[in-house]
């Protein structure tokens, strides 16, 4: 019987490539997404559209609202940054952080794995190519995985250790956007961008755009998403 495992999917080119990469290697995916106030629902449609394509056993939208807290371009009435070099995206703590949201994510997914019995939580956190999140590091994986293991039954009973599984953590967009290629990922059918138009279209202008489209122009490749006009 294929293991199961729970898998964060937000619709966008790291966690499409991951639930591709996690069907391939024979794991029952039970994927979660959530709607936490975001600026835009597009990634929520792109999400079921993937969860669809891939056929996930099932696939849970989490209504939580962290515009309460608001701190971020994405919870917040705070302009998304746009065009930034790749040296200003390399350094410093972008106002797109959303404080705290891969922990708030992660502990509903445990709830979940702890429901479902499973071990395996895959997150598509990278610590290469990405905007300087702090929950995107090995370390903040490495300690909500002990944490896990020490919060839930299973895990104290010894019957159902936790796993945060990150494939993608030390890849360069190229090597995901490649890796994904080889899965016969259908990107049009992903957005990653934070601020696209109210059609769904990315603004090919922020900064998961930019990182993005980076990593197809590294792989010698066109993205088939649609961009409004650049």
């Amino acid at each position: 019987m294929p293991q199961k495992a729970v898998l964060l999917l937000s619709g966008g080119l790291d966690s499409t490539t991951m639930l591709a990469l996690a069907v391939q290697q024979g794991f029952d995916v039970h994927a979660m997404t959530f709607r936490y106030g975001q600026r835009h629902s597009a990634e929520i449609e792109a999400a079921r559209r993937v969860a669809r394509r891939y056929g996930v056993t099932d696939h849970v939208v989490v209504d939580i609202d962290l515009r309460t807290f608001g701190g971020s371009a994405l919870t917040a009435d705070i302009d998304v940054p746009k065009d930034r070099t790749d040296d200003a995206i390399a350094h410093g703590i972008p106002i797109t952080y959303v404080p705290a949201r891969n922990t708030i994510f992660l502990s509903f997914c445990l709830a979940f794995a702890e429901v479902l019995g499973a071990s395996d939580i895959f997150i598509g956190v990278n610590a290469l190519d990405y905007s300087g999140y702090p929950d995107c590091r090995s370390e903040y994986v490495k300690a909500f995985e002990a944490m896990a293991n020490l919060a839930t039954r299973g895990a104290v009973e010894g019957t159902t250790p936790i796993r945060i599984q990150t494939p993608l953590l030390d890849l360069t967009k190229r090597q995901i956007v490649e890796l994904g290629l080889s899965l016969q990922v259908d990107y049009a059918q992903t957005l990653s961008c934070y601020d696209p138009s109210p059609t769904g279209v990315a603004c090919g202008h922020c900064d998961a755009c930019h990182l993005r489209l980076k990593g197809f122009n590294e792989a010698g490749m066109a993205d088939p998403a649609p961009y409004v006009a650049r």
